[in-house]
């Protein structure tokens, strides 16, 4: 989950611009690019990610010439620890991500990424102690009843959503206590991972997918750009961007995502969704009048 910026006066065109283009690109490119490898193994999938984000985040990072604060983590043992950790947990939202899109399960990543928001602000009052007011308990509440039925229809907890929402809350909640800018922290997180990683696309060997057609070849470096390029779209966009209109713009993604798996890919939307759903889309709607209601109360202050 990518560090949430600090607030500011004023938002700003160019701000709004990124924000947008990279929720496009998370709700509306993603899912139909891994959907078209979906007869590769998730593991494989996420290993290219891994390898083909740092070129991209690196020449961007050089572009922007912010490669000093790079080169000093590398050389701060605490920092790589730190590091390592968030870098474990997007691998795990990676996985879970590109699992559930090749196995018709893109409305449960939908929904998790609805909840996630809410999810942060329980992790605050839980972790940080934070008070939440009477809309934001409702929010939660609202959440919590949509999973239980969706659980109750199913048998089963919605595992994807959960662990999609768990796995960015913790990110999020991790990533904002890395002393490090986004695009180098993204950066350091794919160096960690990438020796892994290439070590697990070399042992495939011809077992491999990337030395197979060119079409999976090409879609396989993509992964690169489709991965890095969202993120570092966002971290510009934040910059420019108060909390709050972040916070509302997030839902674009999880939309995108919802109306791709109803309308494009097909999924069935049964009863349990049907009332899941709204309860969470009214859970949001509290959670954005709070948001709303913050903003308002900081301009007077």
């Amino acid at each position: 989950m990518p560090d949430r910026p600090a607030p500011l006066a004023e938002d700003t065109p160019a701000g709004f611009g990124f924000a947008v283009s990279a929720y496009f690109i998370w709700g509306a490119v993603l899912p139909l690019y891994m959907k078209a490898l979906d007869h590769i193994p998730p593991t494989e999938i996420i290993a290219h990610r891994i390898v083909w984000s740092v070129p991209v985040a690196g020449l961007i990072l050089v572009a922007l010439r912010r490669t000093a604060d790079l080169r000093q983590a590398l050389t701060d043992i605490r920092m790589i620890a730190m590091a390592a950790v968030t870098a474990a947990m997007i691998s795990i939202n990676w996985g879970v991500y590109v699992w559930a899109i090749g196995n018709d399960r893109a409305l449960d990543t939908a929904l998790g990424y609805y909840i996630n928001p809410l999810f942060s602000v329980a992790l605050g009052a839980i972790v940080l102690r934070e008070r939440l007011s009477p809309l934001q308990w409702a929010a939660i509440a609202l959440a919590t009843l949509a999973v239980a039925i969706l659980t109750v229809s199913a048998g089963e907890l919605p595992w994807v959503a959960i662990a999609l929402c768990v796995s960015f809350g913790f990110y999020g909640y991790l990533r904002k206590t890395l002393p490090i800018g986004p695009n180098q922290g993204f950066l350091l997180e794919v160096l960690i991972l990438s020796p892994a990683a290439l070590g697990y696309i070399l042992w495939l060997g011809p077992q491999g997918h990337f030395i197979g057609t060119a079409s999976d070849t090409a879609l396989l470096v993509g992964c690169g750009a489709v991965t890095a390029i969202p993120l570092i779209l966002y971290a510009n966009g934040a910059k420019a961007l108060k909390l709050s209109t972040i916070g509302i713009l997030q839902y674009i993604a999880p939309t995108m995502i919802f109306l791709v798996a109803v309308f494009i890919f097909g999924e069935p939307f049964g009863p349990a969704r049907a009332v899941a759903f709204p309860l969470i889309w009214a859970a949001l709607g509290l959670y954005t009048v709070e948001l709303m209601r913050g903003r308002r109360a900081a301009r007077t202050s």
